[in-house]
């Protein structure tokens, strides 16, 4: 996979070049993943609902077509995206969002946090009481019957570490993972985030792991290249 290091990037062009990006592929573009970070933006998925935009202010409100409902992104967040042809690969969208979680669990463990999965709730959490602890959830995913709908999330406990929305067209994949490192939480104050109101967001920072951009974005980017390989 072509790593492709964007630095600081507006986010509405950036938006913009993957979608030509993704409607000028053919069967065979090599795979791409583009790093960066934004400028503060609010950023609307195709769920979203006007009324989680609490108080978005001066800070720029995108509509997107990703999945998902309302984040944020700005300085001090690592923002990858995977820009992977799924049919040439050989998984499915589920296995797709499995493997960019598990990415950012195994980031996570790098630095020595533990990331966990929420049944229902896209994206990745730690523990705020104990961000190291191995102790597997109660909230946890796990086997439903079939046909059997998904339980209501439950965040007691969590922070929300990493935001994941993603868009597959023609099979292939654009948009992607949003890990926060260190940055102004306050705006995550402003909207219900992803959609639920006083969901708590957190960074490497505020749970007691300094880490730079720089060293979070290689570690990640290497998670996902292995992890989204073929």
């Amino acid at each position: 996979m072509d790593v492709r290091w964007l630095g600081r990037a507006a986010y509405r062009p950036t938006y913009e070049a993957m979608q030509a990006f993704t409607a000028a592929r053919v069967s065979d573009t090599p795979d791409q993943l583009w790093v960066c970070e934004h400028p503060p933006v609010f950023t609307q998925g195709l769920a979203g609902h006007e009324d989680h935009l609490l108080a978005p202010g001066g800070i720029e409100v995108v509509a997107t077509n990703r999945g998902g409902q309302v984040t944020y992104h700005g300085p001090g967040q690592v923002v990858a995206y995977p820009l992977i042809d799924l049919q040439r690969a050989g998984y499915f969208v589920k296995e797709y969002v499995y493997r960019i979680e598990e990415a950012v669990i195994r980031t996570l463990d790098h630095f020595g946090v533990t990331g966990h999965r929420v049944a229902g709730a896209p994206g990745i959490y730690v523990r705020l009481d104990d961000p190291r602890g191995h102790a597997r959830l109660p909230q946890a995913p796990a086997r439903r019957e079939p046909g059997s709908p998904p339980p209501a999330p439950d965040f007691t406990g969590l922070g929300k570490i990493a935001a994941l929305g993603i868009k597959v067209s023609r099979h292939c994949t654009y948009h992607g993972v949003a890990l926060n490192v260190a940055m102004d939480l306050q705006p995550f104050r402003r909207i219900n985030p992803c959609g639920y109101a006083g969901l708590e967001t957190v960074d490497l920072s505020t749970i007691g792991v300094p880490v730079t951009w720089d060293d979070a974005a290689a570690v990640l980017s290497q998670k996902l290249g292995a992890l989204l390989a073929p």
